[in-house]
């Protein structure tokens, strides 16, 4: 028999997110990725020990590996091991999908930048974005987009009332 599902279990799938992609990188083709986890990796995403803060991937041998992202052991870690909060892990991609981030990153010099890491049937898996640096000058106009896109609401609210 299948047991209902607890509050836990039904709360958002959501590990941890990369905010600051979004200010420094202008952000187009997303993929979705597994990773290769270790034992205690997996027990520490449950706990949510990770950030994917100045985390990125590399493609190297035709392969994808996330670099930077910190996992931080939990203090019950088993003790015949030695867990590498930083260590490089590798991702687990389709052909077709590696064969594309390969050309945007070799040829038209692209950047893939970790955005989100969740859950997604009881796995773990890492949404990646093909990025764009932005200059500074980019980023003063999204901010100010931002800002006026927040007096309209304001606006909006007070006319309604």
């Amino acid at each position: 028999m299948n047991k209902p599902k607890t509050k836990q279990q039904q709360t958002s799938g959501t590990i941890a997110l990369n905010k600051k992609s979004r200010h420094d990188y202008i952000l187009e083709d997303r993929f979705e990725t597994g990773l290769v986890l270790q034992g205690w990796e997996v027990k520490s995403l449950r706990a949510g020990r990770v950030q994917l803060i100045d985390s990125y991937v590399i493609v190297k041998n035709g392969e994808a590996f996330l670099l930077g992202a910190l996992i931080t052991p939990l203090l019950t870690a088993s003790t015949h091991i030695l867990p590498d909060a930083t260590r490089t892990r590798k991702l687990l991609l389709h052909r077709q999908e590696l064969n594309k981030l390969i050309g945007a990153v070799e040829r038209k010099g692209y950047t893939l930048i970790p955005t989100a890491l969740y859950w997604k049937h009881r796995r773990a898996k890492l949404e990646i974005a093909l990025a764009k640096g932005k200059q500074l000058h980019d980023k003063r106009a999204s901010e100010k987009e931002r800002d006026w896109q927040r007096e309209k609401q304001r606006l909006f609210k007070t006319k309604a009332k």
